[in-house]
């Protein structure tokens, strides 16, 4: 028997999505916002371009979750950067936005897949 799940409004899905993305990028190291648009970039084959508009308010929105923590520091050019962190809440939260991801995934698969000929 299948599990049900509540389907997600749009905004979940966007904001569920972007969050996944940064928490994910994030498990890899701690990086500031420049370097984290460039490893979204980097491991999505230039797929996925995460705009500033989008990334530091999603960031700040994480910051108030306490999934992430940020600090300034000094830069490799010497310059002040804000450096983000997943904290331990965070790696939970990383853990629940991958499910809602696969729940994502399954249900998109299910309508690329063909349907049972008693279906058609």
């Amino acid at each position: 028997m299948t599990k049900r799940h509540a389907p997600l409004t749009r905004i979940e899905l966007l904001q569920g999505t972007l969050d996944l993305i940064i928490l994910q990028s994030l498990r890899w190291g701690p990086r500031h916002g420049y370097g984290l648009l460039q490893v979204i970039r980097t491991l999505s084959h230039g797929v996925l371009q995460v705009d500033t508009g989008s990334l530091y308010p999603a960031l700040h929105r994480l910051e108030r979750q306490e999934w992430i923590e940020a600090s300034w520091e000094q830069s490799e050019n010497n310059q002040r950067v804000r450096v983000y962190r997943l904290t331990a809440a965070g790696r939970k939260q990383l853990a629940v936005e991958r499910s809602k991801w696969e729940q994502f995934s399954t249900a998109i698969a299910g309508i690329f897949a063909a349907p049972p000929a008693e279906e058609v």
